[in-house]
């Protein structure tokens, strides 16, 4: 048992603050309350298989024991013993009923990020309680997040894995594990994180999260007395790029892949570049910093889908006038039901689709083309994601706002548009090639053009569903495309009936502020 050598035990490596806040009387009465469900009372005799919600998040965040961590640190902040002595009973409670391996366990509690999440705080909890069933548990969780058949090596788990390996490590003496540990974050943030600062996660909220825990990490590391690696450092710097120019005019990420529309990233320096091309997969484009009222948009293509990605190359989001425009679907949950299986498809996105032919999820796209003044971008990007050649090309154009987008594919084949409004914006209008849609302060028009300027139309105007947030819905306007295997689609902030003239290849649309001309038949 390790508990007979508690005598070489280490420092305890105890940052409270990473622990979520918690409503401490709440918690001493036996109740807790976890990403945002109702309460749950789980007493004193707690039944560790429970999911009330049925949500795997809940069920996660009960045995990570956060929440019982966040006892001990109130307990050093005020003193109050009662804090501490229900931490302990909670963990102790814990450690009895789930054996590992146990029969009757719920698979939660030695799910990987569990053991991770939970270990700092038993961690925190043995600075201040002499238990040898505490001691021998850290051991166990010590052994389990060493194995390297366990370790998600370049994921946010991973690091997860990395601090509470190190900070077991410090506490039971085992330099072995702390350097291990150290070892690994290096290695993973250089495979995770790229020199621009794109997370190779595909979803800047996940770009904050590892911010985040790396700046846990660089403290624990100084705290072991070990020296904080220079690179990794770095690649924690680089992620602060990524982040703010991912964060749009109203202080939201942009709700990209796994991020929640309602998460906000502030505080994070930027470099004063209005328009950044991410070779992870980004463009990220604004008329100013600082400014609520700025227009912003987004654009992404790059490496196939992976871990917090969504099948959303090609798509673009766009806000004008301090306002949302084009969205996303968004993040919704983790939970496998069908409508979460759909906001990772492409039709929860801003996208082109080839009619007819198979998607290949995961498919590369390339940036083939970019073209980037002052107050107006153009971008060309391609990929094969149906089988044949989809190209999108994207011109935005600041001070008379418009977005404009030409979808083409091969002859003998015809492409389809998918726009997702802000939930703010109702249908107002519909006539051939004209789809108008506003609120009581404003109007935006969705123009659908031949190369030649002439109205298409054919449009299908019907219900969609976004998310704003965390297991929530909000209706939205979605505009279907008629099939084309050209066609060219404006967005006009501002203005209900914005004119429209061709002069051979060139394409005038008269915006709220002021003309723009174009070429009809290429973009970029």
């Amino acid at each position: 048992m390790f508990w007979r050598a508690r005598k070489a035990l280490g420092p305890a490596i105890c940052l409270a603050d990473q622990f979520p806040t918690i409503k401490v009387p709440e918690v001493m009465a036996g109740r807790v309350t976890f990403v945002s469900l109702p309460p749950v009372d789980l007493g004193q005799d707690i039944d560790w298989r429970l999911n009330p919600h049925g949500n795997r998040s809940w069920a996660l965040n009960l045995h990570t024991l956060r929440w019982m961590g966040r006892l001990v640190a109130e307990y050093e902040r005020s003193g109050d013993r009662a804090c501490l002595d229900q931490a302990e009973i909670v963990a102790d409670d814990w450690m009895r009923k789930n054996p590992r391996g146990g029969a009757d366990v719920s698979p939660w509690a030695w799910a990987e990020h569990a053991v991770a999440l939970r270990a700092p705080a038993l961690v925190c909890l043995s600075a201040h309680v002499d238990s040898p069933r505490l001691l021998d548990s850290l051991a166990e969780h010590g052994g389990i997040l060493s194995d390297p058949a366990l370790y998600r090596q370049g994921h946010n788990h991973g690091l997860d894995q990395d601090i509470a390996l190190l900070v077991v490590g410090c506490r039971l003496g085992r330099d072995g594990w702390r350097d291990l540990a150290i070892r690994r974050m290096l290695a993973s943030a250089e495979l995770a994180i790229d020199e621009q600062g794109v997370l190779h996660e595909q979803a800047p909220r996940y770009g904050l999260y590892v911010h985040r825990r790396l700046g846990v990490a660089l403290r624990a590391i100084e705290e072991s007395g070990a020296g904080i690696p220079e690179r990794l450092a770095g690649r924690r710097s680089a992620l602060e790029a990524y982040i703010a120019h991912a964060t749009q005019p109203d202080g939201f990420l942009a709700p990209l892949g796994d991020s929640p529309a309602d998460t906000r990233a502030a505080g994070f320096a930027h470099d004063g570049v209005a328009v950044r091309v991410f070779d992870g997969g980004y463009v990220f484009g604004r008329t100013a910093w600082g400014d609520p009222e700025s227009a912003f948009y987004s654009i992404r293509f790059g490496p196939g889908r992976r871990l917090h990605g969504h099948e959303d190359h090609l798509g673009v989001t766009y806000h004008a006038q301090g306002r949302p425009v084009l969205v996303e679907a968004g993040f919704h949950s983790y939970e496998k039901t069908d409508y979460v299986a759909w906001t990772s498809s492409p039709d929860a996105h801003n996208v082109p689709a080839v009619v007819g032919a198979g998607f290949r999820a995961g498919t590369a796209t390339r940036l083939d083309a970019a073209d980037i003044g002052a107050s107006r971008q153009s971008f060309r990007l391609s990929d094969d994601a149906y089988g044949v050649r989809r190209t999108r090309e994207v011109l935005v154009s600041h001070g008379s706002d418009l977005m404009a987008v030409l979808d083409s594919v091969p002859e003998g084949y015809a492409v389809r548009g998918l726009w997702h409004f802000d939930p703010s914006l109702r249908l107002v209008d519909q006539r051939d090639g004209v789809v108008v849609l506003g609120d009581d302060a404003r109007r935006v028009t969705l123009l659908q053009l031949t190369t030649g300027g002439r109205p298409v139309g054919g449009q299908t105007v019907q219900r969609g569903t976004v998310s704003p947030g965390y297991l929530r819905t909000a209706e939205t306007v979605t505009v279907s495309s008629p099939e084309a295997s050209r066609l060219l689609t404006v967005i006009v902030p501002g203005g209900a009936d914005p004119a429209v003239s061709a002069e051979g290849d060139l394409i005038t649309v008269r915006t709220p502020g002021g003309p723009v001309t174009f070429r009809g038949s290429r973009l970029q």
